[in-house]
């Protein structure tokens, strides 16, 4: 069990790791990232990543901040138990939601860094529907067989609830929450933004079909395999490309890093032009 120790958000950065510090860089990143694409409920809802080498700690917002206010420093360090690690002086803490919903995902599934919950209109729309998530569009079909559905319980505050959660979510990255929202985890940052981007325009994209009231084209089952195959997570190259373009990203071509990876430098430029303070 750690002990909390509250200190001046300006002192934050000395007073951790590089490797902490890093994480706080692209979490804050994240939280600028979901408001400016639309994907935020005011101060509610959470993002949380563990930081490398320290697997039982992750770093949450501060309840209070909208999204577009999260800095590196303003970020809170709690565990998997709930015990407040580090807590900046900014009089902000954790949402109990913030506990209850991601730590036994974290405890659970390690292979994770990166948690993202969404109340967002479309994502909840679809999630009130019988069939959840259809295969309708490209976007949806990358999620296809892979996603995991927890039906509705009330607010996720019951810790035995949250264990159920994790169970439905079982090996997938995806939940959609009945009647809720949106779930996306990833193994990095970039990777869960990416997720998170995809599903909730997966959703909008459904939404405008259904309320076309028209006929709906239903794609074949070799259609879908064929995009589930091509979009499961490693980017798209020539078979030679490793050898003939020397500035391929190898990262982005893997699963430790696939769709996310390769587009986060050029996001990161983004935030930088919009307001660099996310990195403070």
């Amino acid at each position: 069990m750690g002990k909390m120790e509250v200190i001046p958000i300006s002192n934050v950065q000395a007073a951790v790791s590089t490797e902490e510090w890093r994480t706080r860089i692209h979490l804050a990143a994240c939280y600028r990232l979901m408001a400016a694409y639309g994907m935020t409920d005011l101060i509610y809802n959470h993002i949380s990543a563990r930081i490398p080498g320290a697997a039982e700690h992750y770093l949450i917002n501060p309840y209070g901040m909208l999204y577009e206010e999260i800095t590196a420093s303003s970020l809170v360090k709690i565990d998997v138990e709930g015990t407040t690690l580090l807590q900046p002086d900014h009089g902000y803490n954790v949402n109990v939601a913030g506990f209850y919903l991601h730590a036994p995902i974290h405890k659970n599934r390690p292979d994770l860094q990166c948690i993202i919950h969404t109340h967002s209109r479309a994502g909840t729309a679809v999630s009130g529907l019988r069939e959840g998530l259809l295969p309708l569009s490209q976007t949806a079909m990358r999620f296809f067989g892979r996603i995991g559905y927890h039906d509705f319980e009330g607010p996720a505050i019951s810790g035995a609830e949250c264990d159920r959660i994790t169970s439905d979510l079982g090996p997938h990255d995806i939940l959609i929450l009945r009647n809720h929202g949106l779930l996306a985890c990833g193994r990095s940052i970039p990777q869960a933004f990416n997720a998170m981007y995809w599903l909730e325009n997966a959703c909008r994209i459904q939404v405008d079909m259904l309320c076309c009231n028209r006929p709906l084209y239903q794609p074949t089952a070799a259609a879908i395999d064929n995009t589930v195959t091509c979009f499961a997570g490693t980017e798209i190259t020539l078979l030679n490309e490793a050898e003939t373009n020397p500035t391929v990203n190898e990262d982005a071509r893997g699963n430790a890093g696939g769709y996310g990876g390769l587009e986060w430098d050029a996001l990161l430029r983004k935030l930088d032009r919009m307001d660099p303070a996310f990195r403070s």
